[in-house]
């Protein structure tokens, strides 16, 4: 009789948001609230709030994605509309954030690479990543350039948070084909 081989289950699963993760969520972006430099709310939302975020975008068809580490959600990212207006509507804007003490373990790369490749699987042609204090958040502006993002403009002193001024740096990649063919 041979031995089978126990394959261990990857430490990263990145999947579909559940209406049960919306606790961890909260709690995950409540740390960038309060204490990161990424996000530029100043009061974290309950969440209550965050599962009206959540189910808003996810009836529009946009991806809400989480990382799981061993089984515990660590990380979220979703895409949502760039901005209002019509002739906007094949760009999307990302978003993630990571628990801060998971970071360095790939999560981040995980949750963009399967968030990029759910949006090509959408009508979208661009992504669109606002890095809030960009100059100072380098383990962000890294991983967005390792996945085909460049930075395509820097807004100066846009937001003042927790005591200083923050940028914003703007990074953008094509989904799919780009601007190279008209959209469907």
């Amino acid at each position: 009789m041979s031995a089978v081989e126990v394959v261990p289950a990857p430490a990263i699963a990145v999947r579909d948001v559940q209406p049960d993760d919306t606790a961890l969520i909260a709690a995950i972006y409540a740390w960038h609230v309060q204490h990161g430099r990424a996000s530029f709310e100043e009061v974290p939302p309950d969440a209550e709030e965050m599962a009206q975020r959540i189910a808003h975008l996810c009836e529009k068809g946009y991806p809400w994605l989480v990382a799981e580490w061993h089984g515990i959600v660590v990380g979220y990212c979703y895409a949502a509309p760039y901005r209002s207006r019509p002739a906007y509507r094949y760009t999307v804007e990302e978003s993630i954030y990571v628990d801060a003490s998971m970071t360095g373990r790939g999560i981040g790369r995980a949750l963009l690479e399967e968030l990029i490749a759910r949006c090509e699987q959408g009508p979208w042609r661009q992504m669109i990543a606002i890095i809030g204090d960009g100059e100072n958040n380098p383990g962000s502006q890294r991983l967005h350039r390792q996945l085909g993002f460049e930075v395509v403009g820097q807004l100066r002193s846009v937001g003042f948070k927790l005591g200083n001024w923050r940028d914003t740096l703007i990074m953008q990649r094509p989904l799919n084909q780009g601007d190279w063919a008209l959209p469907n």
